[in-house]
């Protein structure tokens, strides 16, 4: 899907360092009332897809409130997120990307290993 930049649009992770297609996931899932109309498609990798599941809201782990998740279509990565020192872990910058980061498991162990080894490459993070 070349409008998500082959990224996955909740970890950044590259489609073509990954050995599994990445998915054209339901921002708001049909389970929930989302359509199969391209406004409500977007990229996601296998594991965010999966964490993901049929949520459309999570708590914001500071405030404790129930927060909708981020829109890749719609909301600004960097609005909501931003890279660790070390750029192998998301940090959550409002409710929406604290909630996304915890509700999503977007640290994962093999997540941050990964990055590690792509920042090693080259690859990481993402340009923009």
């Amino acid at each position: 899907m070349a409008d998500a930049g082959y990224r996955c649009g909740y970890c950044l992770a590259p489609q073509a360092v990954s050995n599994w297609l990445f998915e054209v996931e339901h921002i708001i899932p049909t389970a929930a009332g989302g359509s199969d109309d391209e406004e409500n498609l977007w990229l996601s990798c296998s594991a965010c897809n999966r964490y993901k599941g049929r949520q459309v809201k999570a708590r914001d782990p500071q405030t404790k409130k129930l927060v909708r998740l981020f829109n890749p279509r719609h909301q600004s990565w960097p609005r909501h997120f931003y890279w660790s020192e070390d750029r192998t872990r998301i940090i959550g910058r409002t409710p929406c990307g604290r909630a996304t980061v915890e509700a999503l498991k977007l640290n994962h162990e093999q997540a941050v290993v990964a990055r590690t080894i792509w920042r090693e490459a080259g690859i990481h993070p993402p340009a923009g």
